[in-house]
């Protein structure tokens, strides 16, 4: 594996994981409203279910996409509604709800299944595994690679996304204030919707 290969493909991962997306936007959103220890299972669900997700599309699932486009619209609704679902829950972070306990972040194993449905990711996964995995004696290697390097840049990047949040917090410093950053971020989050749809 030449050096310029990888390099290619951690510049790539960079790129794709550290501009906004809904996790990143979600992880910023749990760092402030449960600080950087307790949105870890949620950051590392992301990481997994990314990967795997990745697997899943050099396994051949997005071939299916380009052989059966209604299943590609499919997911764009699915997502588009969870999404929505989402941003709800981001508003009303913070708050306290009907049985007197706070809201809790959002666990590994939602992290992972929100994968699934998240339209970047899917094209992030189908542009990486398209563009980097090698062909013939080559392919396993370069696979893992891909999955490998993505997994590492991506846990740093959504990393930074989740302390960025915990630094917005000291600048939060009333209730209304908190609820307006969350107000914003999920108007932010429901409006990413337009760009699937």
């Amino acid at each position: 594996m030449e050096l310029s290969y990888l390099l290619s493909v951690m510049l790539f991962a960079f790129t794709v994981t550290i501009t906004p997306g809904p996790n990143n936007l979600m992880l910023t959103a749990s760092g402030v409203n449960f600080g950087f220890c307790r949105t870890v299972p949620h950051l590392l669900g992301v990481i997994f279910g990314y990967s795997l997700l990745c697997v899943a599309v050099a396994l051949g699932l997005g071939a299916l996409f380009v052989r059966f486009p209604m299943l590609h619209g499919a997911l764009k609704i699915v997502g588009a509604v969870y999404l929505l679902y989402l941003a709800w829950k981001i508003a009303m972070s913070g708050r306290i709800v009907g049985d007197g306990q706070n809201e809790q972040p959002m666990t590994f194993w939602q992290g992972a299944v929100f994968q699934l449905v998240n339209p970047k990711g899917w094209t992030m996964a189908v542009t990486a595994i398209s563009a980097f995995t090698l062909e013939g004696e080559e392919v396993v290697i370069s696979l893992v690679t891909v999955v490998v390097c993505l997994a590492l840049v991506s846990l740093i990047c959504c990393s930074c996304w989740a302390l960025l949040g915990t630094q917005i917090k000291q600048f939060l410093t009333s209730h209304r204030a908190l609820q307006i950053f969350n107000y914003s971020l999920a108007s932010v989050t429901a409006g990413s919707v337009l760009l699937i749809i």
